[in-house]
């Protein structure tokens, strides 16, 4: 009798074949976190640059307050409120300005001119008071009265005028100035007689001479213009 052998193939594959396995995708490497590289701030530059500009406009704009300016004055600031800084503003007349400023640009801006006598003023907080009329006495009137009404013990301390500088204790000397008028009065009245008149006219200040000097030739203008 005859036995057929059945063989059956099988799952395993045959030891002389290699198995080979491609990689479908490359091999990936854990990147590092791309993180933004360190750039140093512009904005310190930009401010400093900001604050150069305005104290160069603070240093222009108290030159520029200056001009024809008769009678410059410090006012102690430290203790304002800013209600009461705006109404002393208010306060005074077209002719007067009031500015907030460090005294260090003060001190830039009249470096090399006749103001310059206002040195001793540069310490602690001050608002700066420019004068722009002969009528020095006016000027200060109006804060004298908002000092009174309001209560407010901040005083001046120093001026300069013509040069010369007027301590807290000298303003009594500015307060009381006879007015452009008085002057006029006063000098135009000595000039009537002839001798005294010169000499009198001779040994005012100069400021006073000038004044009744322009006075005399408005006089004698409006005189011939009557005729």
């Amino acid at each position: 009798m005859e036995i057929a052998l059945l063989s059956f193939p099988s799952s395993k594959p045959p030891l002389s074949q290699t198995l080979t396995l491609k990689p479908t995708a490359p091999f990936l490497r854990p990147s590092k976190p791309n993180l933004p590289s360190f750039r140093p701030s512009p904005l310190p530059s930009i401010r400093a640059a900001i604050s150069r500009t305005k104290k160069e406009e603070t240093v222009e704009t108290v030159k520029t307050q200056l001009e024809n300016c008769y009678l410059l004055a410090a006012v102690e600031y430290k203790g304002f409120t800013v209600k009461q800084f705006q109404d002393l503003r208010r306060s005074l007349p077209e002719t007067s300005k009031l500015l907030v400023a460090k005294n260090t640009l003060v001190l830039k801006a009249i470096e090399g001119t006749k103001w310059e006598a206002l040195k001793p003023c540069m310490k602690g907080m001050n608002a700066w008071l420019f004068v722009h009329t002969e009528e020095i006495p006016d000027a200060i009137k109006p804060y004298r009265t908002f000092q009174r009404e309001k209560k407010v013990e901040n005083d001046f301390t120093g001026a300069v005028f013509e040069g010369k500088f007027y301590g807290p204790g000298d303003f009594k000397q500015l307060e009381n100035m006879p007015t452009r008028a008085e002057v006029y009065a006063k000098l135009l009245g000595s000039l009537q007689s002839p001798a005294i008149g010169l000499v009198s006219t001779l040994q005012a200040p100069a400021r006073d001479v000038v004044m009744v000097l322009k006075a005399y030739v408005k006089k004698l203008e409006e005189e011939s213009g009557g005729n």
